[in-house]
């Protein structure tokens, strides 16, 4: 399948590899389809393209790629919506925000991780009440 994209132009995907967001991005309710794409294997940033909006694109990052501890414990109705059956079959991501002029400034949203489940293909962002991280938590330590 063909998707058109305003920042990778147009590619070709599996239709095994879009996500069916059950639990929506926050302010993007109406979209549900997303894929994950990795134009730089060298990176630790992928990003997370809209099938359904061709300008929407986050960049994401696996927390368990950087040195610092996270841990997140899913509630009971995240694990049935999303279909979990194994941790295995589970990859979390994260949101970043990147400044274009000044991209030591990144921050990850490690409140609101991406729970993708590769086996059935859902995925959903949850929120992290009450777990103490931030929002905007610096990719960087300024020195």
């Amino acid at each position: 399948m063909n998707i058109n994209t305003v920042r990778f132009g147009e590619i070709s995907i599996e239709e095994n590899r879009i996500f069916n967001f059950v639990m929506p991005i926050i302010g993007f309710d109406k979209l549900t389809k997303f894929v994950i794409l990795e134009p730089n294997k060298d990176s630790l940033f992928k990003w997370l393209q809209s099938v359904e909006d061709p300008a929407l694109a986050f960049p994401i990052i696996s927390v368990s790629s950087l040195a610092f501890d996270y841990t997140i414990d899913l509630q009971d109705n995240v694990v049935d919506a999303l279909g979990i059956k194994s941790a295995e079959n589970v990859l979390v991501m994260n949101i970043t925000s990147i400044p274009q002029d000044d991209p030591k400034g990144t921050t990850i949203n490690l409140l609101a991780p991406l729970i993708f489940n590769i086996e059935n293909q859902t995925a959903g962002q949850v929120v992290l009440s009450g777990s103490g991280y931030d929002i905007s938590y610096p990719m960087f330590k300024t020195v």
